[in-house]
């Protein structure tokens, strides 16, 4: 993987009404992102919901704090893992891509589903390598 294959990740731990994890991936010079409800994959044959949410600025990726009460998502942001992201394949329904991060190592799928009421709903997966 080259440097201009790769674009930065992170996964932050959110303290907001619901715990949950909101995972990060550079694309198209934004933070595409996912609201996970429980902690993400780290290992195979684990699937997790992940809703996809408003895509935020760059620099959004070094930010830990406080989000404060009558804000949207108030609560304590913390980073979970970072690190490097290569795209594998991305398509409208389907992203596979490689993270190197301290806990997320591997590649890992993003599929768009239909799962009941819940809008923008993708799953979640490390995939083998």
């Amino acid at each position: 993987m080259t440097d201009k294959d790769a674009f930065i990740f992170v996964i932050q731990k959110h303290h907001a009404r619901n715990l949950h994890y909101d995972l990060r991936l550079e694309m198209d010079g934004v933070l595409k992102s996912w609201a996970i409800p429980k902690e993400p994959p780290i290992v195979e044959g684990v699937k997790r919901l992940a809703i996809q949410t408003n895509d935020h600025a760059i620099e959004y990726a070094d930010f830990e704090g406080t989000i404060p009460e009558g804000s949207y998502g108030a609560g304590k942001v913390e980073i979970w893992d970072h690190g490097r992201f290569e795209p594998v394949v991305v398509k409208e329904k389907e992203i596979v891509f490689r993270l190197s991060g301290e806990k997320m190592k591997g590649k890992f799928v993003l599929l768009k589903t239909n799962f009941g009421k819940v809008k923008n709903s993708w799953l979640f997966f490390k995939k083998k390598s």
